[in-house]
């Protein structure tokens, strides 16, 4: 049997590294349009674009493993067809035989329409070596970086910028920072921390446009105000990339829909990570993180080798800005009540809807982050006035 995997990201590589680890001995290819071997992305942009990492380490895995492991990569191979008929995968001229598929495509940023200078020259996104590597020479002290959209990635890219010592001006359509991934709470520590670090933040400003010929210089905002900007970074999210599976004719739903077990509308296809949709909670959702392309992959090879097992998202998310690190488990989605814990740089907040836990959200402390995912995990609502107690012992919530 031949197992072809397409996206040589994170997902990719988990799948196939889980294939060989499960005893197949059949064909594996993994194919990928990026010229390099799978590598980690979180770390692009913050610490190897900072200069704080070598390109060797971004690598998951080194070539020679995939040799060993009797894997042929295809890098640098873009996707031209899917023959499902025949199972055949193009490769522009070269045709490659599957009996089994996997997508694992993951996701692409959002860019600005060109009518409003999103190709003007300085103007980049944040997302592959080749988007950080084109991106680094350009942050020099001194110059002015104006970041556009303020969710996790815009946050991270001027903790970057600032760190630097670039003037980093950050702007936000909406009435706040993280306000669709975050509670006010949250919004509120990630301000005072980036306006500690010399970042303006300006909320509910869009962006009218881009200001400049052939390069970058400026930019017109909603209220009127023009801004320099020597460099201008776009975090206005990403979506998931379907278009080979929309090349094959699979049902596409907020991704790649899935079945619970990871399979597409096509039984011989199957999809996970980024790009992925998949049962949850009596709905749908697609999640964006390492954690999910790793479990969700593992889970993909292991049913394709037949063991028929229903994927359960654990979700948790992480993101590095200056020294803060910030630790997320669950998904906030419906809360009515914020309970916090702690204060100053180390605090947490507790995500209730309906009396019932669903996300923490902490900064600099892991044990409320390892605490809450436990109890998200198990089931189990901790009291809300002994979680705002610091004198409860984070332990102590997991007995109750």
């Amino acid at each position: 049997m031949d197992i072809v995997v397409v996206g040589a990201g994170q997902a990719g590589s988990a799948l196939v590294s889980k294939l060989r680890g499960l005893g197949f001995d059949g064909g594996i290819t993994l194919v990928g349009e990026e010229p390099v071997v799978p590598y980690q992305r979180p770390p692009l942009s913050k610490a190897y674009l900072l200069g704080e990492m070598e390109l060797e380490r971004l690598y998951l895995r080194s070539e020679e493993y995939y040799a060993e492991q009797n894997i042929t990569l295809k890098l640098g191979a873009p996707v031209t067809g899917i023959d499902r008929e025949h199972k055949e995968l193009h490769l522009g001229e070269e045709r490659l035989r599957y009996d089994l598929l996997a997508l694992t495509t993951g996701s692409a940023p959002r860019r600005l329409p060109a009518a409003i200078g999103g190709d003007l020259g300085g103007v980049f996104t944040v997302r592959t070596l080749a988007d950080i590597d084109r991106m680094q020479p350009e942050l020099g002290a001194g110059k002015k970086a104006l970041i556009i959209g303020g969710g996790y990635i815009g946050l991270e890219a001027a903790a970057v910028c600032a760190k630097l010592g670039l003037d980093v001006t950050l702007v936000e359509m909406a009435d706040r920072i993280l306000q669709r991934v975050a509670a006010p709470q949250t919004s509120d520590y990630f301000r005072a921390l980036h306006e500690d670090h010399g970042v303006d933040i300006r909320e509910g400003i869009g962006l009218e446009k881009l200001l400049g010929e052939g390069r970058v210089t400026g930019a017109l905002l909603t209220d009127g105000e023009e801004l320099a900007a020597d460099v201008v970074i776009v975090g206005v999210g990403i979506t998931p990339c379907t278009q080979i599976a929309e090349l094959g004719g699979l049902v596409i739903e907020n991704g790649i829909k899935t079945d619970a077990q990871g399979r597409t509308s096509d039984p011989s296809i199957f999809a996970a990570g980024d790009c992925a949709s998949f049962p949850h909670g009596g709905g749908r959702i697609r999640l964006e993180s390492v954690g999910n392309a790793i479990d969700q992959a593992e889970l993909v090879a292991e049913n394709m080798l037949g063991a028929e097992k229903d994927y359960v998202a654990k979700p948790w998310f992480w993101s590095d800005q200056y020294d803060t690190k910030l630790q997320i488990a669950g998904l906030n989605t419906g809360y009515d009540e914020i309970v916090t814990r702690g204060e100053g740089e180390t605090v947490s907040f507790w995500y209730y809807g309906g009396g019932k836990l669903l996300a923490v959200d902490a900064m600099n402390d892991s044990r409320a982050y390892m605490v809450g995912k436990r109890l998200i995990e198990g089931g189990k609502s901790p009291d809300k006035a002994a979680v705002a107690d610091p004198a409860t012992e984070l332990k102590a919530l997991l007995k109750a």
